[in-house]
């Protein structure tokens, strides 16, 4: 496949970027939540019991024999009560709530390990490597977690926790590739891309559904797994770390991207300023927001289909359908609010650091409010379904927000900035499940989920507002390896406000 941006029939190389970048996120999200909903079938559901001193039986259930929604199942002296809608005979496993969000909760273990060292990783040796064989090795797990649910929970959660070790690279590793290919003017457009793992959630989870109605939840885990790997190695072929870097790309488009960033950003390896990164203001408004926000994302993602399930009483089809609306709305106004912020910013209505705070407040104190909505409205299956699709939908705003955040303040470091944030959020991510588990343990039911919708509200808030204050975005003095490449900018720091420099690269050679 040329890229050649002047030939109408040939598609160019940020064309072909963009297009895998999308299509990796959402198989990104795709290895990730394929457990939220196969989960849900491969338990035995119940409320009240007296835990077993076996949790690794396994056991099989005819539901074509069940005439009524509730059922009564003793194991080993234990009583298990449940309501059953599939109608496929499934392989279950007696596990509680606490082991389920054990299992679930896991996957942060790992996550958090790779988070900081995935970023400057693709700082040094590139995002391709990086972002590719993450992707290529969280596959091949995925593909396994059948074989090893039939050991126990905890090998399942041994198996999620190296899944999250994988996958933990690939949100901070994006963030340098984005700075060496992508123009200032285009980038919260292409970081919206990262969104597309909403999007993969949102097909992820109905088809997830369908699989395990049709042919048992062990397909769902086969299904996504081939497609991790096929995706990989199309990665490899079609995705190059710069302009410089690619064989096929023609010299017109990539004299327009080298021109367009400029010198903000640098192939050079230059050693992380960690004194000046953790004094940073501007940093710490990312670090904040980002795991206020990631903390509700992920207690929405990992707890939505237990909640329709046991709250609202879906079955797995409609379960999964209803599940996957948040996600599709999500990944839809991303992409409208950073098309939106790109105009915004490309036209000079609004400097850099107004963009990122209006767009971060309105993304991130929606949320927040819908949930107190839903502490007071959450009762009602549609009004639930309403709420929950409105606010995941608002919080995909965070694309023009604070999520491109550290391309603007530091774009030779946007890579170690963004895996501290994620390394952070993880934390978050284990505390969401624990915190629900806790909560819900023996006692699923609406007024204990009120607690949770409360809890989420709080954290939204405490985000959006500390954007607000502390957020901008200028260009950092840090992001320079010396004070000389500093002051070289600095005049065109005076004369454009907060907006990212865009000097052209002059006497560029092509290799």
């Amino acid at each position: 496949m040329t890229c050649n941006i002047n030939i109408m029939n040939r598609i160019s190389c940020l064309q072909v970027l963009n297009i895998m970048v999308i299509l990796g996120f959402m198989l990104n999200y795709m290895l990730r939540v394929n457990l939220t909903i196969a989960i849900v079938s491969m338990v035995m559901p119940y409320n009240k019991y007296s835990h077993s001193n076996n949790s690794h039986d396994i056991i099989p259930i005819d539901n074509k024999t069940i005439t009524s929604d509730a059922m009564i199942t003793s194991i080993n002296g234990s009583t298990f009560t449940s309501s059953v809608h599939e109608e496929l005979e499934q392989t279950r496993y007696p596990w509680n709530e606490y082991e389920v969000n054990l299992i679930l909760g896991s996957f942060y273990w790992g996550y958090i390990c790779t988070e900081i060292p995935g970023g400057r990783m693709a700082e040094i040796i590139g995002t391709r490597r990086v972002f590719g064989y993450s992707m290529l090795l969280s596959s091949a797990i995925t593909l396994l977690t059948p074989l090893f649910a039939t050991f126990g929970y905890v090998a399942v959660a041994t198996l999620r926790i190296a899944l999250g070790f994988m996958l933990g690279v690939t949100w901070p590793a994006i963030q340098p590739m984005t700075a060496r290919w992508i123009p200032p003017n285009e980038r919260s457009k292409f970081v919206s891309n990262m969104m597309a793992s909403s999007l993969g959630a949102a097909i992820t989870l109905p088809i997830c559904g369908f699989l395990i109605a049709s042919l048992g939840w062990e397909f769902v885990f086969y299904v996504t797994g081939m497609v991790g790997l096929t995706w990989s190695i199309a990665w490899f072929y079609f995705v190059y770390d710069s302009p410089s870097q690619h064989p096929r790309i023609s010299v017109e488009e990539r004299n327009y991207i080298e021109e367009s960033i400029g010198t903000t950003s640098s192939t050079k390896h230059f050693p992380v300023p960690w004194k000046s990164i953790f004094t940073s203001l501007p940093v710490w408004a990312i670090l904040i927001t980002h795991g206020c926000s990631v903390f509700g994302y992920f207690t929405v993602v990992n707890q939505l289909p237990t909640y329709m399930k046991y709250i609202l009483n879906f079955n797995i089809k409609e379960n999964g359908i209803l599940s996957s609306l948040p996600y599709l709305g999500k990944y839809i106004f991303a992409l409208t609010t950073a098309t939106l912020a790109d105009y915004l910013r490309r036209t000079n209505k609004l400097s850099v650091t107004a963009i990122r705070k209006i767009f971060t407040t309105f993304a991130v104190l929606s949320p927040g409010l819908l949930m107190i909505a839903q502490a007071y409205l959450g009762r009602d299956p549609t009004t639930s379904v309403i709420i929950f699709t409105v606010a995941l939908t608002i919080n995909g705003a965070v694309t023009a927000g604070y999520l491109g955040n550290g391309l603007d303040i530091a774009p030779n470091f946007s890579g170690t900035i963004f895996g501290i944030a994620n390394t952070l959020s993880s934390f978050g991510g284990f505390l969401s499940s624990f915190i629900v588990g806790t909560i819900t343990y023996q006692n699923q039911t609406y007024e204990q989920w009120r607690k949770i919708f409360w809890i989420l509200a709080g954290t939204y808030c405490t985000g959006a507002l500390a954007f607000a204050f502390l957020g901008t975005g200028n260009l950092q003095k840090w992001n320079y390896p010396d004070t000389k490449s500093y002051e070289k900018n600095k005049t065109n720091i005076e004369n454009n406000g907060d907006a990212e420099i865009t000097e052209p690269l002059n006497n560029k050679t092509l290799s």
